[in-house]
Parts: structure tokens; sequence; C-alpha cells
């Protein structure tokens, strides 16, 4: 597959999957039987939304604590988004849904513990963006051999830094995506360790040497450092001091 296949395909995209997905803006306009509905939070109008049990695929918006756990109540969800803002400060309710193959947060702006994501006993494809109050990767090392893509990313605004990859060593990841991120070690070598990786999209966060060298340790991983054209008038980024 092509570098862009690989990434519709990793990063499953509840937009292309479900085209059909309605927004509400109360969880009591949720008909029977919905399977897949996004919702936002205004005030309490999230109230109700742990009885809608036929759900198995939810986006939502601002949720805040209270609302996180009406969401834990829906024991069938496979596909959760909680996006920007996330309001909740303990992702502890989440630990309910058994279920659940892919975890998309978004703007968390007080969760610092993330270890409540490794209870989730299905969980495949995990994306988190602008968590800035996550300084490090070693809280995901009892997701090793379950995780098939990983998602550590900032924004257009904020690039999250991350101290080292050293904690995905022999991970079984097969995409990993660091968009939007400074690598504060700038060692790409912890992924040559990665018997299956198959993607690494990533911003500039370690020297053309680095990514050189991971493209002779693993010629088939697709990445988009990896092409010389890319590096066209492009520095390497500066170490940390």
């Amino acid at each position: 597959m092509s570098y862009s296949e690989l990434n519709e395909r990793y990063r499953v995209w509840l937009h292309k999957l479900r085209p059909d997905m309605v927004w509400y803006e109360r969880a009591a306009d949720i008909p029977d039987g919905a399977d897949c509905i996004g919702i936002g939070r205004e005030g309490k109008s999230y109230r109700g939304l742990g009885e809608a049990q036929s759900l198995r695929k939810l986006v939502t918006e601002k949720v805040d604590q209270p609302m996180l756990e009406e969401i834990a109540r829906l024991k069938q969800l496979d596909y959760l988004e909680l996006g920007w803002p996330v309001m909740a400060r303990d992702l502890a309710p989440l630990a309910e849904l058994e279920n659940l193959t892919v975890l998309k947060i978004e703007g968390p702006r007080h969760l610092a513990d993330f270890t409540p994501v490794c209870a989730l006993p299905a969980l495949t494809h995990l994306f988190l963006s602008s968590a800035k109050h996550m300084t490090g990767l070693d809280w995901l090392l009892p997701l090793k051999d379950r995780l098939v893509a990983l998602g550590v990313e900032g924004s257009m605004w904020t690039k999250h830094p991350i101290p080292s990859l050293a904690p995905l060593e022999g991970f079984a990841l097969e995409a990993l995506f660091l968009t939007g991120t400074t690598l504060e070690d700038q060692d790409l070598s912890p992924l040559a360790t990665m018997p299956n990786l198959e993607i690494f999209g990533t911003a500039l966060n370690a020297p053309k040497a680095q990514f050189m060298a991971l493209k002779a340790e693993k010629p088939e991983l697709e990445c988009n450092w990896f092409d010389e054209d890319s590096w066209a008038g492009v520095r390497d980024p500066r170490p940390r001091r």
C-alpha cells in the first residue's frame, strides 16, 4: 500500500467509514436503535446519553466528567472520539468499555493520568492530540503487544514535546503517527525494533541521518521523510540545548 492508503487505513476516519452519521444537540433526541452518532455538550444536554444502549460508535465534544460517566454506560461502544476540548479530569470510567477498539482524545485540558486507557481490553487504536499534561510515553507499556496504531500528536499551533521514543521499543505497532511533535533526544532507533511497523507519519523531529538510518533498517516502511525530495531546502531540526 502507498503512504496515503496506509494513512487512511490506520487512522480510522469515521467520516469516511460512516458518512451517514447524524449529529444531535441533545441526548433526548437520539432515536431508538441508533448505532453511530455525534453529540456535543451544552449545559446538561448529554443527560440520558447512557440510555442509548444500541450505540457502537460515538463522536463527542466538550466532554466533562458527568458526561464521561454517561458514556461509560454504553457497553457496546467500539469507537469513541472525545473531541476538543476534553474537560473531564479522570478517565477511570472508560475502563467499563470492554468492547472499545478505537479511542481518540483531542485537547484534554486537565488530564495528566492516561493509565486508565491501558485497562481497555480490546483497545487496538489510540490517538491522543494536544495532551499538554502528558510528559512521556512510559505509561503505554501495558499496551505493548496489543496496540496496532498509535498517534501522539500536537496541533497546528502548538507542538507536543516527547522526551524519547525508547519506551516504545519492541511494540507490536503497525502504525505510528507523531504529527506536530518535537522529539527531545532526536533518536528514531527504537522504531527499528518494531517488527510490524508499516507506516510512520511524523513531523520533522529528528535529523536526516536518523531518518535514513531507519530507512536502511526498515526499507519496507512507509515514511513521509524517506523521500529525498522531501528534504529539498529543509534543515535538520535544532537539537535541544
